[in-house]
């Protein structure tokens, strides 16, 4: 297909997107902090993690603060405004919910709605939502429709090739989508629901489903390498790629596949940037909340430093930041004394 500059700005709808490195929506992950650390590593355009569309139309108020946040904190980082628009991944199989779900996101702040409709697990797709509207194409169009007629915005749709192994009706919806509902764009994981992220994804699926839109295909899954999300792009012609996983502990990806670092992050790097994310949940969940929460997000740094299992299970005892940054302290490089 050529070589795709990452760096080149692109059309989303009414929106430029000032790059082509996207951040997917995380699931239980992609808050506030998760979405600003990937915009300081420049990232141009952020997910959320998906919120419930009944959440909000009922007036869940968890789910309102967090939408409530994006004009907060998500739009300024040391007072200078963010670059590109912010997307909120909203999940649902109700065409009526949804109409109201994502006109309360357009009045948090949201400058794009995102559907999911690929979300493989369990207790998702029993309600009909998720990957379970792949099989449900009639409803999904619908709630493509009502989304954009409730919020006035951009509509993406994130989805998956197909419901099980070797199943392609990802690829009738996603035409589907953009024909007859007007979607902005298709976030396309080729990898079926049923294998979720185990296997090496469809690329060359990924590829037929690019030429066969009109609108732009955003590629997520499998990306953890540069070198090797560049060679996709390559093969494909997809207009970004979307970091999931890849880029949990390493921001430093979105850099490097924009070319503003060409070296891995020291361990001083790694651990200054856990500090800032330590900070940053303190103040998004309170200190004793934050301090439970970071014993799923140590992993993502401490697996690229060389320590031991006895640092990774003294972190998941911990109950308090303090007690966690004492620890981490002692992982420092010491700096030599004067002779």
């Amino acid at each position: 297909m050529g070589v795709v500059d990452l760096n080149a700005s692109w059309r989303l709808g009414p929106y430029t997107v000032p790059n082509r490195v996207v951040l997917a929506p995380l699931a239980g992950i992609g808050n506030w902090c998760v979405r600003l650390q990937a915009r300081r590593h420049g990232a141009g355009l952020v997910v959320s993690e998906m919120v419930s569309s009944h959440a909000i139309h009922y007036g869940n108020e968890k789910t309102l603060v967090e939408l409530l946040r994006i004009r907060e904190e998500e739009r300024v980082v040391t007072g200078s405004d963010l670059p590109g628009p912010i997307a909120i991944q909203i999940f649902g199989q109700d065409p009526d919910v949804m109409r109201s779900a994502a006109a309360t996101a357009a009045e948090a702040g949201a400058d794009i709605i995102d559907l999911n409709m690929g979300c493989p697990v369990p207790k998702v797709c029993k309600t009909g939502a998720g990957a379970a509207l792949l099989k449900d194409p009639d409803t999904a169009v619908a709630v493509a429709i009502a989304a954009a007629e409730g919020s006035g915005l951009p509509v993406t749709v994130k989805l998956r090739s197909g419901s099980r192994k070797g199943d392609v009706e990802g690829v009738g919806l996603a035409r589907r989508l953009a024909e007859e509902a007007g979607v902005a764009a298709i976030s396309f994981h080729p990898r079926s629901a049923q294998v979720q992220h185990k296997g090496v994804p469809d690329y060359a699926l990924a590829a037929e489903v690019v030429q066969a839109l009109d609108v732009p295909v955003i590629l997520t899954g499998g990306m953890d390498d540069a070198a090797g999300i560049r060679a996709v792009m390559e093969d494909t012609g997809a207009a970004a790629v979307m970091l999931a996983r890849g880029g949990l502990g390493n921001p430093w990806l979105f850099q490097e596949l924009l070319g503003t670092r060409d070296a891995p992050p020291s361990r001083d790097e790694i651990l200054d940037e856990l500090d800032w994310m330590i900070d940053a949940l303190a103040e998004h969940l309170g200190p004793d909340r934050a301090g439970r929460y970071l014993r799923k997000v140590y992993p993502w740094y401490l697996t690229t430093l060389d320590v031991g299992k006895e640092t990774h299970a003294a972190l998941q005892r911990t109950d308090t930041i303090e007690q966690a940054r004492e620890l981490l302290g002692a992982l420092r490089v010491p700096v030599p004394s004067a002779a």
